[in-house]
């Protein structure tokens, strides 16, 4: 832990008293906090854009308040560069395992597509389209720029995002999350609650439920039942077909975005491990879904 990032936690206007700040352990792009003062509790992420992720503080910032707005997501209560505070959300925060629960997997999907539906109602000021291909075409470029130690792999992510894109065609748009790990939903007891939108944007709803999908491996009749309720129909061919290349871009893109990390973050975080396991998850998925499709 720093200590000058714990000072100056402890040293916002927001407080209303003497606070002392504890580390919060989990997250793998901010560093984070929770604080109490005057009988309260707190969660408090420090961390400035990152451009190589196309994390843009304003974005995340505006995204946080339309989710507290919609009834998704905890109430912004102070925010300044490189620094949000929120309300702590007292409950149980979500693994893989919980998703995978049939009855809570109900209510995730409920919440997503809440989310989807009435944040955009009520975000304000410019906004990022979150665009998977477009993030693997940038990776392959950072990498090859920061000789990465994959870029021998490079040139094959390229050809397969190709592929992967035109069986995906046109899409519709919602406004969407974008980094659906168990981590990022928390069980108050009464209700669910989304929360961390570095990542979110305009983007298919696809993405979110091929991201919740692969993120806590999902059985295919799970993934069929997920496509079904939030669609309000079992899904056709063409649709299982999109779905399932998405899933793959959304693997893809998470195994070079802990590749992008290995070189760039500044974290204490084993990068490597994480590279290898979704490098792997990938190649799983995308083995199955070429036996599938002729691409």
């Amino acid at each position: 832990m720093s200590t000058d990032a714990k000072q100056l936690v402890e040293s916002l206007a927001c407080w209303q008293g003497t606070v002392d700040a504890h580390p919060l352990d989990g997250g793998i792009t901010n560093v984070n906090f929770t604080v109490e003062d005057n009988g309260e509790k707190f969660v408090v992420r420090l961390g400035g854009d990152i451009p190589v992720h196309h994390v843009m503080r304003f974005n995340e910032l505006a995204a946080s308040r339309a989710g507290f707005a919609a009834g998704t997501s905890p109430e912004i209560v102070h925010a300044e560069p490189g620094v949000l505070v929120l309300r702590f959300i007292e409950g149980h925060v979500f693994g893989e395992e919980d998703v995978r629960d049939p009855a809570k997997l109900e209510q995730v999907v409920e919440l997503v597509k809440r989310f989807h539906e009435e944040a955009p109602k009520h975000l304000r000021g410019p906004a990022l389209i979150f665009w998977v291909f477009h993030l693997v075409r940038e990776y392959i470029h950072v990498l090859r720029e920061g000789n990465s130690r994959h870029t021998g792999k490079l040139q094959g992510f390229a050809k397969i995002a190709d592929r992967l894109e035109r069986i995906v065609g046109p899409i519709d748009l919602v406004f969407a999350h974008n980094d659906l790990l168990a981590a990022n939903i928390i069980d108050d007891g009464a209700k669910l609650w989304l929360i961390d939108f570095d990542y979110a944007g305009f983007n298919s709803p696809l993405f979110d439920l091929a991201n919740l999908a692969s993120n806590n491996q999902l059985s295919e009749d799970q993934e069929r039942w997920l496509l079904d309720t939030y669609f309000g129909c079992p899904p056709s061919d063409g649709l299982w077909r999109a779905y399932s290349a998405m899933k793959c871009a959304s693997l893809l893109r998470e195994t070079m975005w802990s590749m992008v990390s290995e070189i760039h973050s500044k974290l204490d975080f084993d990068f490597n491990t994480y590279t290898a396991e979704n490098l792997a998850r990938f190649e799983r998925a995308y083995a199955t879904f070429s036996t599938e499709v002729d691409i």
